[in-house]
């Protein structure tokens, strides 16, 4: 980035471990960014570190604590390694980074889904992106003001609140046409309108309303089960994918293991001032420690996050740094070099040097 009188102003990117495997994926995704950002041209990174999870609770007695927050709200960006809530204490298991999204919001997680030469995938033409909206739907840790959305009257009974806004509906479907607009131009928005007609059917009525912004951008629908079938049936066919918050998670989990794993699916959450890369995937604890985890899907989240900034502030160092991780990323899966979940016999550490080594290559 360009600051006064033409100096260089190095990118300010908060960086979080999380637990398990995070350290190792985060230290894997510093390494490469830093490659990509010295060799656009760009000045290094100034990383601020922060805490989640265990480290959290052992520092300050909260898996998410303040400072963590206020910190985050000084930031433009930042990159979170995956967290093992399950493991914290009973009294402690929030969710970090459903709480960040929430408290910051960030309504917007973006989940592309692609399939790499070299890996073998069960869908080698997928090439979608799932647009997730973030901030309510099914899910009950952030679809209230305060408080949860689920609610257990007896011992034997549980319920739940699913919260759709037009205003919700609204953002996210500019974002999926957005998004499709620099793509193949076709949108299928997801909901399950015969059974949930009020929640679901606002949301796909809505997604409807906005579309006639983008006379460019061809709109369908699907039911969320017949989406499910027809991505394992005909992937390929398929573009961007918008969907309500339970919804897109479960169809871009999916997604991410037909294109070959979990460890190859990158996200984005969002909004239109704040940006955090996170992979899909979870924190693994029974890798960690080994060198063994894949770092992709981090790596490319973080790719993912530079070109949100580039976009933004109108910045083609930064884009070039973001196309620079994606292409040697691909570069080396082409080479035939993987982690083991892919098959492969790289370490964290080797995948990672191999990615580094090939940033400078066109």
């Amino acid at each position: 980035m360009v600051g006064v009188n033409g100096a260089k102003v190095s990118l300010r990117l908060g960086v979080i471990d999380g637990d398990g495997i995070g350290p190792e994926v985060v230290a894997a995704t510093r390494a490469v960014v830093d490659e990509a950002v010295g060799a656009a041209g760009l000045a290094p990174v100034d990383w601020v570190p922060l805490l989640i999870g265990h480290d959290a609770i052992a520092a300050y007695g909260d898996p998410l604590p303040e400072q963590t927050m206020v910190a985050l709200t000084d930031l433009d960006a930042w990159i979170l390694g995956p967290h093992d809530n399950a493991s914290y204490p009973t009294d402690m298991r929030v969710a970090p980074g459903g709480a960040i999204r929430k408290r910051l919001g960030l309504y917007a997680n973006i989940r592309p889904a692609a399939a790499f030469a070299g890996v073998r995938a069960v869908a080698p033409d997928i090439d979608l992106v799932i647009v997730r909206e973030n901030s309510e739907g099914f899910y009950a840790d952030r679809n209230m003001f305060a408080g949860s959305g689920e609610f257990r009257p007896t011992e034997d009974v549980a319920m739940a609140v699913a919260v759709i806004t037009r205003q919700a509906c609204e953002r996210i479907a500019h974002q999926a046409l957005r998004l499709a607009r620099g793509r193949r131009k076709r949108v299928t928005v997801v909901h399950k309108a015969n059974v949930l007609p009020m929640t679901t059917g606002l949301f796909r009525d809505v997604c409807y309303e906005v579309a006639t912004q983008y006379p460019d951008v061809r709109v369908d629908d699907e039911h969320v089960d017949a989406m499910a079938a027809h991505l394992v049936r005909e992937p390929g066919a398929y573009d961007v994918i918008v969907a309500e918050n339970l919804f897109g998670d479960i169809l871009s989990d999916l997604a991410g293991e037909l294109s070959g794993s979990l460890g190859l699916a990158p996200s984005l959450n969002c909004s239109d001032t704040r940006a955090m890369a996170q992979a899909v995937h979870g924190a693994a604890p029974g890798l960690a420690g080994h060198n063994r985890a894949n770092p992709a899907a981090l790596q490319l989240s973080a790719a993912m996050l530079l070109r949100w900034l580039a976009v933004r502030d109108g910045d083609r160092a930064v884009h070039d740094a973001a196309d620079r991780i994606e292409r040697a990323i691909a570069a080396t899966f082409a080479a035939g070099i993987a982690t083991a979940d892919l098959g492969g016999l790289a370490s964290t550490g080797e995948f990672t040097e191999q990615v580094r080594a090939r940033v400078y290559r066109r």
